[in-house]
């Protein structure tokens, strides 16, 4: 099965990195959802939260603003001046 190599880094810090079946995220355009084999791309993020779901079905949230995302050979980078995990309810 394929997935993703995903990292969610803020100005100072890594935020969070693993693998994962899908991620979605607030873009200046709108809601994105990234699957394995996604084309690449590049967008500007909005103020929202990043939720990935990793490989054994966790969803891990970050909120995020201010920065972008990348897509290219299955490798999501979310880079934000501000990032950091939601609280897990």
């Amino acid at each position: 099965m394929a997935e993703l190599t995903v990292s969610v880094v803020s100005a100072d810090h890594e935020v969070w990195s693993g693998k994962a079946k899908q991620i979605i995220a607030r873009t200046t355009e709108g809601e994105i959802g990234i699957l394995p084999g996604h084309e690449p791309i590049l967008a500007i993020l909005g103020t929202g939260d990043v939720r990935v779901t990793t490989v054994d079905g966790q969803v891990v949230t970050a909120s995020a603003d201010d920065g972008f995302l990348s897509v290219e050979h299955d490798t999501v980078t979310v880079v934000a001046r501000n990032a950091e995990l939601a609280a897990q309810g």
